[in-house]
């Protein structure tokens, strides 16, 4: 059987570092991690293709050779998922579907001949033995979760690792919290399972011996969930592996309450890594409660600066739209990400995944908006607002509008770096390309660009002021000018909407009039 396995395109977005990219000849930001593992379970016999259409097109000769095609999408890819679906069923190819966008809703894809559910472990065996035996079923859901002791290393064979600009690794799933918004439990649980020290060290050797030297994102959604397991294997485990060894500067994504324990920080950092990505989601307190996101009722600007003096540039996640937002949330949102130095601050609004609380609440309510976009910039909401439609988009512009201008964005980077301590020292090696990617930047950002003040100043402070950070701003700023262009069509001025008649109220529409 000969087994396709094609991973769907993203837009730009936010973590698709789509601008940013060129400056250093990569073609994505992360490999199909997914994918690549799952590719790993099927049979060694069968012989198996992967297309990673972020960073290559899907040829005829491709789905005429396959058997199956499986895909795997997040909600972001819809658009493409479904359209390869149908260059599939063109070419007269049965397609397996799994991952977080269909698992989420597979009653939207009649279309898919096999729809493979939730994680790969638990559901992608009795799909394989039921197409031994010549008669598979439609649909396989899980049961549990499943634990990761024997889930493999990745498929990394499949694909050039040279397309990347960071490969990508797993050590956990699932979070002890439960957030309103939040699919994650549903999808994974609220108890984390973990693979073994010696798994990850074996899928880290296996990336070594391919040549990799670049930086590793740790895609766990919460790599502290089970700070036990964290704090006594896998971290000491990270520390040995290291010794001796260049580059591979680890990331990853952690809860703000890694701030109060000072030691895993330290250990942290120990062990390479140098960036974590928090969802800080709002400084208002009310918010923050009505999405019980109760881990980020503190104060947040002491916990930000805590970590970035510990080591590790946060990057932080952000959203407007919830209920108890108040007008002036918008501002205080500006405040809060230029105090704290969160240079890779990701504001979307808030969005209603099925599976969540937050969703089964809105339809309660009568407040859904069609589908759930994935994306993180497009300006869209699957949610009707208690400030409206109007107001709410507004606003969000006018964050986008502040924070990722020139004079705001490099003013951010420099609060960063005075308060940022190098502790890890751990850095990919200079190879051609990153020394290439300076000098493009001092064309495009230094000659040509808006912001040609502002990058020559922050390059003049840091060889003055940090001479070691040198290399991190200028991807800063690299990555800055990915955010702007990002930003630029929801900035664009957009054509004055058709006035709504007078007395009708968005939030009391039925679902028939919308």
């Amino acid at each position: 059987m000969k087994a396709l396995l094609v991973y769907p395109t993203f837009p730009p977005t936010f973590w698709s570092f789509a601008y940013a990219l060129p400056f250093v000849r990569k073609r994505a930001a992360l490999p199909p991690l997914g994918l690549l593992t799952v590719a790993a379970m099927l049979p060694a016999a069968w012989p198996k293709r992967l297309v990673d259409l972020n960073v290559e097109t899907l040829k005829e000769e491709d789905l005429a050779w396959a058997d199956l095609v499986f895909i795997g999408a997040m909600a972001v890819q819809r658009r493409s998922a479904e359209e390869v679906i149908a260059r599939a069923h063109r070419a007269g190819k049965r397609v397996v579907c799994g991952g977080p966008l269909f698992t989420v809703e597979p009653e939207s894809f009649p279309q898919a001949d096999h729809l493979v559910l939730g994680e790969a472990e638990a559901t992608l065996p009795p799909f394989l033995e039921d197409l031994a035996r010549g008669e598979p079923q439609r649909v396989y859901r899980p049961e549990g979760f499943p634990p990761l002791e024997r889930t493999p290393v990745p498929a990394w064979d499949l694909i050039d690792l040279r397309r990347y600009a960071t490969l990508s690794i797993q050590f956990s799933r699932g979070c002890p919290f439960s957030c309103d918004f939040c699919n994650v439990t549903a999808l994974f649980g609220r108890r984390p399972r973990q693979k073994s020290a010696a798994q990850v060290l074996a899928e880290l050797d296996e990336l070594v011996r391919r040549g990799w030297r670049g930086p590793v994102f740790f895609v766990d959604d919460n790599l502290i969930g089970n700070r036990a397991s964290l704090r006594s294997a896998l971290l000491p485990a990270l520390i040995a592996w290291r010794r001796g060894k260049k580059g591979l500067p680890f990331n990853t994504e952690v809860s703000i309450d890694l701030a109060d324990d000072p030691e895993l920080m330290a250990l942290m950092v120990q062990a390479g890594f140098n960036t974590v990505f928090v969802g800080i989601e709002t400084p208002a307190d009310e918010s923050l409660r009505e999405c019980r996101k109760t881990q980020n009722r503190r104060d947040l600007l002491a916990s930000v600066k805590s970590m970035q003096r510990a080591g590790l540039q946060v990057q932080g996640g952000f959203i407007v739209g919830f209920d108890s937002d108040p007008l002036s949330i918008f501002q205080k949102q500006i405040d809060f990400i230029q105090r704290s130095g969160i240079v890779t601050a990701m504001v979307g609004l808030l969005q209603a995944p099925p599976g969540t609380r937050l969703f089964e609440r809105l339809k309660a309510e009568n407040r859904l908006l069609g589908r759930l976009s994935g994306d993180n910039t497009d300006g869209s909401t699957n949610i009707l607002p208690r400030m409206g439609l109007e107001a709410l988009l507004e606003g969000y512009r006018s964050i986008l509008r502040h924070i990722y201008s020139p004079r705001g964005y490099y003013r951010r980077v420099l609060t960063f770096l005075r308060e940022y301590r190098d502790a890890a020292g751990v850095e990919a090696p200079l190879d051609l390309q990153r020394l290439l990617a300076f000098f493009r930047s001092l064309v495009r950002l230094g000659v040509l660009g808006r912001e040609r003040f502002h990058y020559w100043r922050l390059l003049a402070w840091t060889v003055l002021r940090r001479p070691r950070l040198f290399p991190l701003a200028m991807t800063l700023a690299i990555q800055g000018y990915h955010f702007r262009k990002v930003c630029e069509p929801l900035l664009k001025p957009a054509a004055p909407a058709p006035r709504r008649p007078r007395g009708i109220d968005p939030l009391r529409l039925r679902a028939s009039d919308r």
